[in-house]
């Protein structure tokens, strides 16, 4: 059973018979104890704050049985790792990429209307581990003056809290209309108008920082971790 915060995403599931349902990672309405097994893929990496995202890893584990395994997968900050580039690298198309770098430029989001304020608590927990990064060679920057940088599609990552583009194709197209084929200047109006940019908050991990987050955790055992194309990920057994 699958389940997911996007309600259309849930609803392609249920035209292809998958048994899915629309809930938030952080309460999840499944019986504790219940799986043998369960799958976080591309999630935890768009929680706010190192509070909720461990708060997520803590329910994940939750919804385990005694024995019962968990994968997690996360966006790493290191998209070039022992001196091979992630897929995400590679597939970099050069007039893709200049579309994207005009409509994204160099903007900035305010990141109190992206995310809620974190806790004292939270920010120093935050503080240590990125302390504790730096220690292990991250070069992570924290964000300055409550602001977001918007990431370049297809590049390295200069901070570990920003926003992604996403280009929705063919504007607000409905179910069953024709897409429009006119083609526009890239940046121009119309271009930005049939195709309107929207902007996803991440936090990609530094290498550690996932398993560290797991380890914190007693309910779980760590039994692997390992990068796989641009992401950092973690097998966990529930005690």
């Amino acid at each position: 059973v699958g389940c997911d915060r996007s309600k259309n995403l849930v609803d392609i599931c249920g035209e292809k018979n998958f048994q899915a349902f629309v809930c938030d990672a952080l309460s999840v309405p499944i019986r504790s104890g219940s799986c043998d097994a369960c799958i976080s893929i591309a999630v935890i990496h768009h929680f706010s704050t190192a509070e909720r995202r461990l708060a997520t890893i803590r329910e994940l584990a939750r919804l385990l049985r005694p024995g019962g395994m968990a994968l997690i997968y996360v966006w790493a900050m290191e998209q070039e790792y022992k001196n091979q580039k992630s897929k995400y690298l590679k597939e970099k198309n050069g007039s893709k990429d200049k579309e994207e770098e005009i409509n994204t430029g160099t903007a900035q989001r305010q990141l109190s209307d992206q995310m809620p304020d974190s806790s004292s608590q939270d920010s120093s927990r935050s503080d240590r581990l990125l302390n504790a990064l730096k220690d292990e060679g991250c070069d992570a920057k924290p964000v300055a003056d409550s602001r977001l940088p918007v990431h370049t599609n297809r590049t390295s990552f200069h901070s570990q809290d920003l926003l992604v583009p996403w280009h929705l194709k063919g504007g607000t197209k409905k179910k069953g209309e024709s897409v429009d084929t006119v083609s526009f200047p890239a940046g121009s109006k119309e271009s930005q108008e049939l195709s309107p940019v929207f902007h996803r908050y991440y936090h990609v991990f530094c290498e550690g920082e996932l398993e560290a987050a797991c380890r914190s955790l007693d309910c779980v055992k760590v039994q692997k971790s390992y990068y796989d194309q641009g992401n950092w990920c973690v097998v966990l057994e529930k005690l």
